[in-house]
């Protein structure tokens, strides 16, 4: 089909016999889909019910340019503007008997399970793989030996025990706004996951790997850093997983539980984001090796980008928001 010449479809038509309309023809508007791009004339769907969906028309769409599917679609007033959301209903938007939206490819889109279970998965692994000390990584003399420091030992059940929940955690817990994301996106995330667990995992798991300069006593304290934020993470998914039933994008304003861990909702507006840094930064003190603090500097920086993000999001939602938060560090940041 040439792009000349856009397709013509009827919303009211898939669910009447032909040449049967429930109500009168002026009563159904005309969407036009133009590139945002280009302006050019994509599709023209005739005869839409007032009440569909951004998401219904999006399945129009598909059906005349089946390369587009809905997810890679966003869908505009503006050429420039933000993407409508696919629960918008199209007589409650801003347009007349003709609505004029403006399309944009996405691109190949992932669903965000995927991504996840991806870039978490590899940390596991390949820490592993340094911990046992297969071949071609240390040197033949130390093929599947084993770390006379405890130290070692615990940093590797640590580390396997984070990236085992948040496995568990994307699986059974985590209730995803949004179904996909770029597929481009899925190999920065995993250069940046894998790359630093295979660095720190190097020199934690080396031969010639020291201890920490305060000895048990400061891996006994890291511990309990580690333990207690891993926790408090833990506490705060399952407080937001609870905050929205399945299926729903519904938005509201995150309270303390009677869970203690969940009081620090009082100060910050994302408290996972505080416990999962204060995690590494435990994580960093017990292992005292430069790369999982780099590691948890540059976690810390884009988990701010976030917080921040969202904090700006609850703050125009919700008039209401308790003004004493603040986005990820209480009274600072």
């Amino acid at each position: 089909m040439s792009l000349l010449i856009p397709e013509k479809i009827s919303l009211s038509s898939a669910s009447s016999s032909p040449g049967r309309c429930p109500f009168p023809t002026a009563e159904y508007p005309e969407v036009e889909i133009l590139d945002a791009k280009t302006r050019e004339k994509l599709c023209f769907l005739d005869k839409v019910e007032p009440h569909a969906t951004i998401a219904e028309i999006k399945n129009l769409f598909t059906k005349t340019h089946p390369q587009w599917y809905p997810a890679r679609q966003s869908l505009r007033l503006d050429p420039k503007g933000k993407s409508l959301k696919d629960e918008d209903v199209l007589q409650k938007l801003p347009v007349g008997t003709t609505a004029t939206l403006y399309f944009r490819d996405l691109g190949a889109q992932i669903s965000w399970v995927t991504v996840f279970l991806t870039e978490y998965a590899g940390p596991l692994f390949i820490y592993l793989l340094f911990y046992f000390r297969v071949p071609f990584i240390y040197g033949h003399k130390y093929d599947f030996t084993s770390s006379r420091h405890t130290v070692v030992h615990l940093a590797c059940i640590c580390h396997s025990f984070h990236y085992v929940k948040r496995l568990l955690e994307t699986l059974f817990v985590h209730r995803f706004s949004h179904g996909t994301m770029p597929l481009r996106n899925i190999f920065k995330n995993c250069t940046y996951y894998w790359g630093f667990a295979a660095w720190m995992a190097y020199y934690i798991n080396h031969p010639l790997y020291t201890p920490p300069t305060y000895g048990a006593q400061q891996v006994k304290l890291a511990l309990a850093i580690f333990v207690i934020c891993q926790l408090g993470n833990f506490s705060i998914h399952m407080a937001l997983r609870d905050l929205r039933p399945a299926g729903s994008k519904t938005r509201k304003i995150p309270y303390p539980t009677k869970n203690p861990f969940t009081w620090l909702f009082l100060l910050v507006s994302c408290p996972n984001y505080t416990y999962e840094v204060g995690s590494w930064i435990g994580f960093a003190i017990m292992t005292q090796c430069l790369p999982v603090a780099l590691f948890s500097l540059v976690g810390f920086t884009q988990m701010t980008i976030w917080a921040k993000g969202k904090h700006r999001s609850y703050l125009k939602e919700f008039r209401d928001y308790p003004p004493l938060r603040m986005p990820i560090i209480p009274f600072l940041l």
